[in-house]
């Protein structure tokens, strides 16, 4: 499923296209328009011809110095070039609140007319919030969207409406907030990510109201990850933060290791290691701590398998081959081939890792299999990688294994 790149993605494409620019002329021209100070502090030419693609491929837009030197390059305002001056990139949980959106979803009825319900009633909505994340696992978001989200309105509209005890009344918030994470995460793989944005917050409403810190842990930390991948990595830093600050020290293993997981990453996509692997590090401290312990059904995924993935991906991504392909190699031998669109996905860091390990005829190989796993799935997440994917073959088009897969999946 292919979705319009960001306006700004465009704009910057088409502004070095209409001058007949290469991504490494642009990349010269960014370091020209630099002034003395600037340029020492710029990276090697190749890091910059990265981020370019990155920049176009809309993955994260461009943050100063390099907003500023796009500007000069192409003699142009940064308003025209990027719709609007860049938002602060450290915002407090009160500005994440401030973004709530305008709606009376947990806002009681005056007089609530509805049927009473107690507590078997939330163990019959917690057990559909939890088939519904199985079946995430195999289905994509835009098979789930409309089921999701009608059960999101279903819940929010019995808890305006019915009447309960107190103890039922959080119970049932808790329920809202747990049907908001995946529901905001089925939303984010079919694209939908402002839908998803606000989905996730109101859950985190939920979590807030109903004191379950855990909850709001993984809402935040969800929020994080999707902030970091499609908006401002920096606030997903800091949302990634609030997500470990939430969970606390005595929140559930998993838990605390999730938390510590989506951190990691934030920090890798601002293309700061050492903090991202010192998260990885805690991440993998927290789950050997697991004791038996009272954990949450939404949790159950998160295992040694999946910080693996991780850990490799942050490797890909900070551009350590060697470190990643024996990791994901290990890792996809043993992976669930029901779980198509994981397996793509994780296939694509593959690819990426062989490429910069200059193996072209292996990543060749891994990316067959990837498309032809992603083919028929639902997922903006997907979508983006298959992208990704071939932007990262292309300087191996020579290789007939390479240009056999670009031929293809053109």
């Amino acid at each position: 499923m292919v979705t319009e790149l960001p306006a700004w993605a465009v704009r910057l494409r088409a502004e070095r296209r209409n001058r007949f620019w290469s991504k490494k002329e642009m990349a010269r021209r960014l370091v020209a328009a630099a002034d003395e100070e600037t340029r020492k502090c710029l990276p090697a030419r190749e890091t910059i011809v990265r981020r370019i693609k990155a920049y176009e491929a809309g993955h994260n837009q461009p943050r100063d110095p390099y907003r500023l030197l796009y500007t000069r390059a192409f003699g142009t305002s940064e308003g025209e070039l990027f719709d609007m001056p860049q938002a602060p990139c450290r915002p407090t949980l009160d500005d994440v609140f401030a973004k709530l959106p305008g709606s009376d979803a947990l806002t009681p009825l005056p007089t609530r007319a509805g049927r009473r319900i107690g507590m078997s009633t939330i163990a019959d909505l917690s057990a559909r919030v939890h088939r519904l994340r199985l079946a995430d696992d195999v289905l994509a978001g835009g098979d789930l969207l409309q089921p999701a989200f009608r059960e999101l309105d279903a819940v929010t509209r019995l808890y305006r409406e019915a009447t309960c005890t107190e103890h039922t009344s959080r119970a049932l918030l808790a329920v809202i907030g747990e049907l908001a994470q995946i529901s905001g995460w089925i939303a984010s793989d079919a694209g939908r990510h402002e839908q998803a944005a606000n989905v996730y917050l109101l859950g985190i409403r939920a979590a807030r109201e109903a004191r379950d810190e855990t909850l709001e842990s993984n809402l935040l930390g969800s929020l994080a990850y999707q902030t970091a991948n499609l908006g401002d990595p920096q606030e997903g830093v800091t949302l990634a933060h609030a997500a470990l600050d939430a969970a606390g020290p005595h929140a559930p293993a998993r838990a605390r290791a999730l938390a510590w997981d989506r951190l990691a990453w934030a920090y890798v996509k601002v293309e700061e290691a050492e903090p991202a692997m010192r998260a990885l590090e805690e991440a993998r401290a927290a789950l050997e701590q697991r004791s038996g312990e009272y954990e949450p059904a939404y949790l159950y995924w998160v295992d040694a398998s999946e910080l693996q993935i991780m850990e490799a991906r942050a490797f890909t991504e900070l551009r350590r081959p060697l470190r990643t392909v024996p990791l994901l190699t290990d890792v996809l031998d043993r992976y669930d081939a029901t779980h198509a669109r994981e397996l793509a996905l994780y296939l694509s860091w593959l690819v990426v890792a062989l490429a910069d390990a200059n193996e072209p005829e292996e990543a060749a190989r891994a990316a067959w299999r990837m498309f032809d796993l992603s083919k028929d799935v639902a997922s903006d997440r997907t979508a983006r990688r298959q992208r990704v994917v071939l932007d990262r073959l292309v300087p191996y088009r020579d290789v007939p294994q390479v240009r056999e897969v670009i031929d293809r999946a053109r």
